[in-house]
C-alpha cells in the first residue's frame, strides 16, 4: 500500500479515534485527522517491521487495524503531552 493510500486510511482512522477517544484529544477534528494519518502511516511501518509484510492492501483487514491502533497510540500519546503541558502551565 502506498503512502497516499495510507494518507486517506488514516484520515478514515482519525475520525474513528475521535469517535471512541472524544474529548481525549484536543484540538477538534483537524487535529484528530492529522494524528490519525500519522497514527496510520505509524501503525503501518511498525507492521511492515513486525510481520514483514510490505504488501498490505487498502482492503485488508490487518491494515485497517494496525492503523487504528496507531491512531489510538499517536492520539494518547498526543493527549498526555498536551493535559502535561496544561497542568504545568
Amino acid at each position: 500500500m502506498g503512502f497516499i493510500s495510507w494518507i486517506i486510511l488514516g484520515l478514515i482512522v482519525g475520525a474513528i479515534v475521535k469517535a471512541i477517544m472524544p474529548g481525549r484529544v484536543g484540538g477538534g477534528w483537524i487535529t484528530t485527522l492529522v494524528l490519525g494519518i500519522v497514527g496510520a502511516i505509524v501503525g503501518g511501518w511498525i507492521g511492515a517491521l513486525l510481520f514483514h509484510s510490505g504488501g498490505m492492501s487498502f482492503w485488508n483487514i490487518g491494515s485497517w487495524i494496525l492503523a487504528i491502533v496507531g491512531g489510538l497510540v499517536v492520539a494518547g500519546i498526543y493527549g498526555a503531552i498536551k493535559g502535561r503541558s496544561r497542568s504545568a502551565a
